[in-house]
């Protein structure tokens, strides 16, 4: 839990170097590289749950599991935020073992991700303006693969309404690590 009294956020990105997610027509899989997907799994092991919209559901199905070396004994929760129902009975979060999946019926990010201690963000450019403009965003791990999908790529992130420079977020730099051929920056909230 952070001093606010809610749970730690962390917002997982990929994308282009360009800041892209996927092709204008939606294609993603896989821009970023098997050693940025192993250490995505090493995250999503160390949340209790992993938030993501119907968007994402319905463009990738994943499964969000966590799938660290060695296993792991315990996966993440998962919520859902589909204000519309409609999350596919089939779709694979539902069959990622021994975890609760919840259907989030409405758009408040924060009721959403109450009762939990650490949340990771793997989700569209929609929920993550919309967690950045809310401040629930703690920490961002940024993974860039070194591809460029230029203006008419899908961006990271939608828009956050700015009127100023004074209004942006701030973010600080903590950390860039090499993952195969792909770059992970972290980043902790300033302000």
């Amino acid at each position: 839990m952070t001093g606010a009294g809610r749970p730690r956020v962390t917002l997982k990105l990929a994308t282009s170097l360009d800041g892209k997610i996927a092709l204008a027509n939606g294609a993603s899989q896989w821009i970023t590289g098997p050693e940025s997907r192993a250490v995505v799994h090493r995250m999503r092991a160390a949340h209790d749950a992993i938030l993501t919209g119907i968007g994402t559901i319905l463009a990738d199905d994943p499964n969000l599991t966590a799938r660290p070396e060695g296993g792991c004994e315990r996966q993440p929760d998962i919520i859902i935020m589909d204000s519309r129902g409609r999350t596919p009975g089939k779709a694979a979060v539902f069959k990622g073992g021994d975890r609760s999946v919840t259907l989030v019926p409405h758009r408040d990010l924060s009721r959403a991700i109450a009762g939990h201690e650490r949340v990771m963000i793997e989700a569209g450019a929609q929920i993550a303006a919309s967690a950045i403009r809310a401040g629930l965003v703690d920490q961002i791990e940024w993974f860039r693969a070194p591809i460029v999908l230029g203006g008419d790529g899908l961006p990271v992130l939608a828009a956050l309404g700015l009127e100023t420079l004074g209004e942006a977020p701030i973010f600080r730099r903590i950390g860039v690590i090499e993952r195969g051929a792909d770059l992970q920056e972290s980043y902790e909230r300033v302000r």
